[in-house]
């Protein structure tokens, strides 16, 4: 071979070597760039979760206090049924007597 053969194959020999350089390299980059985006997608995720997480424990606290207000409400509810039905009680049996006592004195019962 001449050094014109030489000097040819040689250029092919460095532009196919460079040519194999800048692939690797590139794919290097994009390598890099993914693993970059799978970790910054990876740190969104967290934060949202974290702040739904957040929004549900304040959902919560705030559940938790109506709750309480409605059992309140429920019992407060209760004892005035039991003071109601206690009330009706005294006031049939009152009644019965006073019919009675009525019918006893001789007069008609309204």
């Amino acid at each position: 071979m001449d050094a014109a053969t030489l000097g040819a194959v040689g250029t092919i020999v460095v532009g196919l070597a460079a040519a194999v350089g800048a692939v690797v390299g590139k794919r290097g980059e994009n390598r890099a760039s993914q693993s970059g985006a799978v970790l910054g997608g990876y740190s969104t995720l967290v934060d949202n979760l974290q702040e739904e997480r957040d929004k549900a424990k304040a959902s919560l606290a705030e559940n938790e206090v109506r709750l309480a207000a409605a059992y309140a409400e429920l019992a407060g509810e209760r004892a005035g049924t039991a003071d109601l039905i206690r009330q009706i009680t005294e006031l049939t049996t009152e009644n019965g007597r006073l019919h009675a006592r009525i019918a006893e004195l001789g007069g008609t019962p309204l």
